[in-house]
């Protein structure tokens, strides 16, 4: 009868669907960050020759 009902136990499917979401969701911010920072190095770099 337990067999029944460990195969209804989708606990451990969550957890994986979980992680991956934070996993999508880490990698998205790096690569944000990352472009972001490189617009922003590049806006800084221009400004001195213009003083």
């Amino acid at each position: 009868m337990k067999h029944l009902f460990r195969a209804r136990d989708e606990r451990g499917a969550t957890s994986v669907e979980y992680g991956l979401m934070v996993a999508c969701i880490a990698i998205a911010i790096i690569g944000g960050v990352t472009i972001f920072g490189l617009g922003v190095n590049g806006l800084f770099a221009s400004i001195p020759p213009n003083l």
